[in-house]
């Protein structure tokens, strides 16, 4: 009697187990089926591209049948991921991925670049602004054109960027404009003042963008990473200008950009408006922010003193 209660438990629970494993498989594949039939053949240009979320994003709507633009400053760096691109196996035949130097501090820049995507592709679908610098530095140590170089790039780059893409998307009445903020564009914290400000700044512009675009089909999405596994720490800004050249612990400990280029990715598709993609601790910093303001300024001050 008791090995038959073992059998049938060892037989409805491995049948369970195997339309629990059928129904996830099928749910995958409508999943994929979705992004494919959402994003194949769109014009996707993403600055920012070579290296980090921007390279990773760039795998992600290639592998989904886009005309990827890869945009940076390092053209060397841009011709690698494209060379990365074109080794990969996709289902459809792609365009070519295209190259197109871009310096987001060089605001004379932005025009001459939108024409030069519309010479070589015609249109612009999605415009993902994920260039960027981030900062390590507390403020009495950080000069001023500190300040004003990471604002330039940071947020007068992607709403130059943006301002100029918009005619043709106006024009087209479709587009999807996609900035790469940060947590910190939510919530501030010792030693990234700049940074924090540009983000937040990029926020606020995002969020008046997507109301005066929604007449014209144009859809706007903030994405606020947390900590993601990139050179950002690296390539960050001290208070005198230099490289920070330091892989910071929470960094390093971070998201895969894979993972994070999917999730955006999936945004897109489902034309969110916002995205966070974080840890649990900054999520709970972005509520005790709103919740208890004056518990989180208190650990924001315990922890400013830590770093000095």
């Amino acid at each position: 009697m008791k090995s038959l209660g073992v059998s049938w438990f060892l037989k409805y629970t491995g049948l369970s187990i195997s339309v629990a494993f059928g129904m996830l498989h099928l749910y995958n594949k409508y999943i994929e089926r979705k992004r494919r039939n959402a994003l194949e053949g769109k014009v996707v240009v993403i600055t920012g591209a070579s290296s980090g979320i921007g390279e990773a994003l760039a795998h992600a709507f290639y592998g989904y049948g886009c005309n990827v633009i890869l945009a940076s400053r390092r053209k060397s760096e841009l011709e690698r991921v494209k060379q990365d691109l074109l080794s990969k196996k996709v289902e459809n035949a792609v365009v070519e991925p295209v190259v197109i130097e871009l310096d987001l501090a060089d605001k004379n820049q932005f025009e001459l670049f939108i024409q030069k995507v519309y010479n070589v592709c015609g249109k612009i679908d999605i415009l993902i602004n994920n260039g960027g610098v981030s900062h390590r530095d507390s403020v009495m140590n950080t000069k001023m054109d500190v300040y004003e170089k990471i604002m330039n790039i940071n947020y007068f780059g992607s709403v130059g960027l943006t301002k100029a893409a918009l005619p043709g998307m106006i024009e087209q009445k479709s587009g999807h404009v996609v900035f790469i903020s940060s947590v910190q564009g939510l919530i501030a914290i010792p030693d990234r003042s700049a940074y924090a400000a540009s983000k937040h700044a990029l926020q606020a512009f995002g969020d008046s963008l997507r109301a005066e675009m929604d007449q014209y089909n144009i859809n706007v999405s903030v994405v606020s990473p947390g900590y993601v596994k990139t050179a950002v720490s690296l390539n960050a800004l001290t208070g005198s200008g230099d490289n920070h050249g330091v892989m910071d612990k929470s960094t390093a400990c971070g998201f895969a950009a894979e993972y994070c280029a999917i999730k955006i990715l999936d945004s897109v598709v489902q034309k969110n408006n916002e995205l966070v993609v974080s840890q649990v601790t900054p999520r709970l910093a972005i509520f005790l922010r709103q919740a208890a303001p004056s518990l989180y300024f208190w650990i924001m001050a315990k922890r400013a003193v830590k770093t000095t």
